[in-house]
């Protein structure tokens, strides 16, 4: 049984994650773009030390990557009215080989931004955004139709957004 490093170095490290680890995780959960120099500053180490610590969380795996998150509103007003469909699918046959096959083809798929296995209840819920209705039915079409094996298909169509985080909840 072959071990991945970075879960060996997360379990040699992890009772050496302390508060200023945790104060850096949530710093960063709320804004990735802060300067070393400010993070530093924050949570009262120097610079260097700051870095030092940041680039082991990296390592560590804790901080998968940092990206920019969008406005999807504003961004609509400039390019015209995306849909956010929250869809549950039902697969017909729920074997391990047929689980990894659907969610390899739909996690392929610029237009679905998350995939969950989930239990009990459907076997996937996705969370998906269409420029428009005959976009997401095109979707529709390439992801679920035409493959035999799902049984069926419930979408739920975004109306408002009343919050949105990406944040993990540290102790």
């Amino acid at each position: 049984m072959k071990l991945d490093f970075k879960f060996l170095l997360f379990m040699e490290l992890k009772d050496e994650l302390d508060a200023i680890d945790l104060q850096l995780l949530n710093l960063l959960q709320n804004d990735a773009s802060t300067s070393n120099q400010t993070l530093a500053e924050q949570v009262h180490v120097s610079p260097p030390t700051c870095l030092r610590r940041v680039r082991r969380l990296h390592e560590l795996g804790l901080i998968e990557k940092q990206v920019a998150l969008l406005q999807p509103d504003r961004l609509a007003q400039l390019q015209g009215h995306g849909l956010t469909a929250i869809v549950e699918i039902t697969l017909d046959q729920q074997g391990a080989e047929f689980l990894q096959a659907f969610e390899t083809r739909v996690v392929a798929d610029a237009q679905v931004q998350q995939c969950w296995r989930v239990s009990p209840g459907p076997d996937f819920v996705l969370v998906v955004h269409a420029h428009d209705m005959p976009a997401y039915h095109a979707l529709a079409q390439r992801l679920f139709t035409h493959d035999a094996n799902v049984r069926n298909v419930k979408a739920f169509f975004a109306t408002h957004r009343a919050k949105f985080d990406t944040r993990v909840p540290l102790l």
